[in-house]
């Protein structure tokens, strides 16, 4: 298979979609979210059914994330790099994998723990303020409770 040489654009534009998916899981680790308006269009598509969340609309699932998350005592989002499936001038598919241990008090106070894996594939597209992502699928393939 011949050698592909990337441009020094299409190496920006990798590296400044690794910096949004990294962004995303401090957004959504710190629940600062200013910092998660930054990862994604104001219309952009959400589904997290599969870890059992919404789909819809970012400003319904980030109102949905302001009042579950908060109820995650921990909670850290491992992403790998993404994997660029596709980019162009100005769009790109990713899909990225993740591990997410959390936990949160059960009735009696002691903590619950659960771990999912799984990967988000997202449809990102480049706006004047950077890459945004326009569409974001998560697939869980694992969950494992404690």
């Amino acid at each position: 298979m011949p050698r592909r040489t990337l441009t020094l654009e299409q190496l920006s534009d990798r590296f400044e979609i690794q910096d949004l998916v990294t962004r995303y899981a401090i957004a959504i680790d710190t629940e600062d979210w200013d910092l998660l308006d930054t990862c994604f269009l104001p219309d952009a598509w959400v589904d997290y059914e599969s870890s059992g969340g919404i789909k819809g609309h970012y400003p319904e699932v980030r109102s949905w994330l302001a009042k579950v998350l908060p109820n995650l005592k921990n909670k850290m989002h491992m992403v790998a790099p993404p994997h660029v499936k596709k980019l162009d001038a100005d769009a790109a598919s990713t899909r990225t994998y993740l591990h997410n241990p959390n936990s949160f008090p059960k009735a009696d106070g002691q903590p619950f723990y659960m771990t999912v894996s799984g990967y988000y594939e997202d449809d990102l597209v480049r706006t004047d303020t950077g890459w945004r992502i326009a569409k974001r699928v998560e697939a869980q393939l694992v969950r494992q409770d404690t």
